[in-house]
């Protein structure tokens, strides 16, 4: 039972670093200055096609993601994780639409706000990705296909995470020059989130030591 409560648990905590990384996504694309890497090939084409949404277009991706992944691996492939990124997928999928939807209302007057929001995504988005690290039971498509291609190369993974941050930054670029004469998906709102958030999350992870740390005194006392 206690190991079941546990499994539930820790569904439930990344269910919700899930959506608060959708809420940061959410206030990235609000702040006008550029999306994170994985999120902005989505978000410029969903800008020049209206055939899907900000979330389905990030859906589709996914799928793309999830299938090169059965491609690689073929027999060694877990075909359950693969269900469950599916799944995990398209939630995050609605997750953003619906975050999106939720901030649609607020007001963007100056450059400074655009940096407001900016910083809020970063701590929001960071917050999320944190919680679902901490849950420790699932990876989204894009995280899982950087591992793939790991196992079967043998490259490290964060080299590998670093050449399609770097891609999907070009790639999303060239479609709003080509499609729309000017940068929107990708600007140096995405630089910046790429050098900050991931100090965001090593702050987070050093207030909890701490608090672990107080409360473990706490008792013994």
């Amino acid at each position: 039972m206690k190991t079941r409560d546990n499994i539930v648990g820790r569904y439930a905590l990344f269910l919700i670093g899930l959506f608060i990384a959708s809420l940061g996504v959410a206030f990235s694309t609000k702040a006008g200055l550029g999306t994170s890497p994985v999120a902005s090939v989505p978000y410029s084409v969903s800008l020049v096609s209206s055939l899907l949404s900000f979330g389905g277009w990030l859906n589709l991706l996914s799928v793309i993601q999830i299938a090169i992944q059965v491609i690689l691996l073929k027999g060694k492939c877990n075909y359950l994780e693969i269900v469950i990124q599916t799944i995990l997928a398209f939630v995050y999928g609605y997750l953003t639409n619906f975050s999106c939807s939720l901030i649609e209302g607020l007001e963007v007057n100056s450059y400074l706000w655009q940096l407001f929001y900016l910083a809020v995504s970063c701590v929001v988005l960071a917050f999320g990705l944190w919680l679902q690290f901490k849950g420790g039971v699932a990876m989204l498509p894009g995280e899982a296909m950087n591992r793939a291609i790991s196992q079967v190369t043998g490259k490290k993974y964060e080299n590998i995470k670093i050449f399609f941050d770097i891609f999907y930054i070009v790639v999303a670029a060239a479609i709003c020059l080509i499609c729309l004469g000017k940068l929107e998906g990708v600007r140096e709102g995405s630089i910046i989130a790429a050098v900050v958030i991931g100090n965001i999350i090593k702050l987070y992870n050093k207030a909890f030591d701490k608090i672990i740390i107080c409360l473990g005194k706490g008792k013994a006392e």
